[in-house]
């Protein structure tokens, strides 16, 4: 059986996300791969100055700024870690090839940023005078045959030294924008593949058939109100608190589902709220994509998971974006505005004008046509190109082999 890694972390949960569905997906197969998940922070751990200093690791840091809404400041920030990963280039890639002198891969996968290139790095050969000639000699047939994959989970590279390098092998990239930006940086045409999107969970490609007018009841909605479902990552975001009321001061007539991830407190502030129209507040839940099915449009963060969830279930959205989003999720913005998926705000102070404007009947029919022309199968393209990555390299070895 062939053996796959996923490099992943957990910095932001679309990385991780992405790892566990393509390996229950990969393990699923006629011709399954053996996949193992390597978790980069935990393998160097050792390096991490920060964890040394504060006791919090970089994705823990990461995580805390996305929690607290402290994002205006993560360009700086962004440029501080791409410099301490490239000042650290060397001892990653030395810990990086111990991992592979004792695990054995026939495939390597990357789904996070920043580390590529080390990545890279850490396949290829080293420089024989740097090693002595025995250890040389024992990893010569096999440096070099290992294909090292990069799927960015975002809509696009945000360069430089984001998610695309000079040394990356193969490119998976989801929209044109991302492909076109691997081929500028000189990767050829035959290295990058195009999927139909981002990926997501399995269950989110399942058909979710509920009964809205039973379901909306349970939940203490109204059976034909025009429904909104707002979500801000695992956490929630405060913002919810400000949507919610402006929302309502407006007399907009429409109900919100309100997804608070783990946050306690959150879900207890928007209890506490009065309201016209029912809201529906909701903890942590695993089954994020029933509630989509009870919405007919979604309010949130421009993160390109969350994006992808909602286009899945055919709704339209209003994402806001300005100088606190985050970097790398600001083509997203710039992606549903082009691609005619919804509304795009410079902050949800204007929540209201927005919905407003969405609900407006000729308005909805056409985003909401143009979100049910949205047609995702990036988990079940994936496997199929990493088999093309496999059998590629294959052949470029077995024609080096015979020159």
């Amino acid at each position: 059986m062939r053996k796959l890694t996923i490099v992943f972390h957990h910095a932001g949960g679309g990385h991780r996300s992405a790892a566990d569905a393509l390996k229950a997906t990969l393990a699923a197969q006629e011709h399954p791969w053996e996949v193992s998940l390597l978790d980069i922070q935990e393998l160097l751990d050792p390096l991490d100055l920060l964890r040394r200093a504060t006791g919090l690791r970089i994705q823990d840091t990461y995580n805390l700024i996305l929690r607290k809404g402290w994002t205006r400041f993560t360009p700086q920030l962004l440029v501080l870690l791409q410099g301490t990963i490239r000042a650290y280039h060397s001892p990653i890639v030395k810990a990086l090839r111990a991992y592979w002198a004792q695990h054995s891969a026939d495939l390597v996968l990357s789904v996070i940023p920043h580390f590529n290139r080390a990545i890279a790095d850490s396949l290829r050969p080293e420089d024989p005078r740097t090693v002595d000639t025995h250890t040389f000699a024992q990893n010569a047939n096999v440096w070099g045959t290992r294909p090292f994959v990069t799927l960015i989970t975002d809509l696009a590279d945000c360069p430089p030294n984001f998610w695309i390098e000079r040394e990356s092998e193969y490119i998976i990239v989801g929209t044109e924008r991302a492909r076109q930006q691997a081929s500028t940086m000189g990767h050829a045409v035959d290295h990058i593949f195009q999927t139909s999107g981002m990926i997501l969970k399995p269950r989110f490609y399942e058909k979710t058939a509920v009964d809205r007018v039973a379901e909306r009841k349970r939940l203490g909605l109204e059976p034909d109100c025009p429904t909104g479902i707002v979500l801000f990552g695992g956490h929630g975001s405060q913002v919810m608190v400000d949507i919610t009321r402006k929302l309502n001061q407006a007399g907009s007539g429409v109900q919100l589902i309100l997804m608070c991830g783990h946050n306690q407190k959150l879900a207890a502030n928007l209890r506490k709220l009065p309201t016209r129209k029912p809201i529906a507040v909701v903890g942590f839940a695993q089954n994020v994509e029933y509630y989509m099915a009870l919405a007919d449009f979604f309010i949130g963060k421009p993160g390109p998971g969350s994006i992808s969830e909602a286009l899945q279930f055919h709704l339209p959205v209003i994402v806001e974006c300005n100088s606190k989003t985050l970097p790398q999720e600001r083509y997203n913005a710039e992606w549903v505005t082009e691609n005619g998926y919804g509304i795009v705000v410079p902050s949800f102070r204007r929540i209201a004008a927005a919905v407003q404007r969405l609900l407006q009947s000729a308005t909805f029919d056409e985003f909401r046509m143009k979100a049910s022309q949205y047609s995702n199968r990036a988990l079940f393209e994936v496997p199929l190109i990493l088999e093309r990555c496999a059998e590629h390299t294959a052949a470029a070895m077995q024609s080096q082999a015979v020159v």
